[in-house]
């Protein structure tokens, strides 16, 4: 399977950012013909006021019923280049609030899994800005994972998270043990902790569950309550044994992986830690 990471500077404006993407994904498709692509946090609406923040929110679908603009972008794009989507994250308005929620189409444009961000972003950066996700989000609940279908080495599985959820290694623990072997954390990382962070913590999960990371990621500057903010991009794919194997370093753009998954069978086959747990 090819896996893509697709990077994105995205703003408050929805349409805008939904034709970055169709554009982005487009290219990455023509230029490298992925099985699977992977977009960022928050891509849809990243940035702006409360008002903006719900103004671009969607009630997402039951399955098989109609969604908004972005839910059918996804969808149409996965029919349109018969690949598997995994659409980072939008904001759920749902239960007389707004989710973090990642929505994940199959080859025919059928949506396989639905996560609601488990982890929110309530700290305060080194330079002293804070961030308060929980004031604006819900927490979801449940561990997803989502089937890729079935290869001569059995069924693939991914497993879902998003962002702040990479710092609690216990939820990708959890999703190995219910048989992840790819697992998704799409991003919105500040430039200040992605920039001594982000590799660190995606590598260590990758190690820890000896599954294939894809890491989509935002980039460069937005505004935030006529704030500047930035977010620290590199969107990378690691292998099991912790290598990135590919990259996008600044700005807009895409980076593809050939995901070698006899070789991720081979590295759970020789070193086992996770039958070697003592402590839950």
């Amino acid at each position: 399977m090819r896996a893509c990471v697709v990077q994105m500077n995205p703003g408050a404006d929805k349409a805008a950012n939904i034709a970055a993407a169709e554009r982005l994904i487009a290219a990455a498709v023509a230029e490298d013909r992925p099985d699977l692509v992977s977009l960022p946090e928050m891509w849809t609406s990243l940035g702006g006021s409360r008002e903006t923040r719900l103004r671009n929110a969607e009630a997402l679908p039951s399955p098989g019923g109609e969604g908004g603009p972005a839910y059918e972008a996804l969808r149409a794009l996965a029919r349109r280049h018969h690949l598997f989507v995994h659409g980072g994250s939008l904001a759920e308005a749902a239960e007389g609030r707004l989710f973090n929620t990642t929505v994940m189409f199959d080859r025919d444009g059928s949506e396989i899994a639905r996560y609601r961000k488990i982890h929110l972003f309530d700290i305060e950066t080194p330079d002293g800005t804070g961030y308060r996700e929980s004031a604006t989000y819900g927490h979801g609940q449940d561990i997803v994972t989502a089937p890729l279908g079935t290869t001569p080495l059995g069924p693939l599985t991914a497993g879902l998270s998003i962002c702040y959820d990479v710092r609690f290694p216990e939820l990708y623990l959890a999703l190995r043990r219910r048989g992840a072997t790819v697992i998704f954390v799409p991003s919105a990382f500040t430039l200040q902790t992605g920039k001594d962070h982000w590799e660190v913590l995606l590598r260590a999960r990758a190690i820890e569950t000896q599954c294939w990371i894809i890491a989509a990621a935002t980039s460069g500057r937005h505004e935030e309550r006529g704030e500047p903010r930035f977010t620290y991009g590199h969107s990378l794919i690691a292998d099991p044994w912790g290598q990135v194997v590919a990259m996008v370093p600044d700005g807009p753009g895409f980076a593809t992986a050939r995901l070698d998954l006899a070789a991720g069978e081979r590295i759970r086959r020789n070193m086992p830690s996770l039958a070697h747990r003592r402590l839950a």
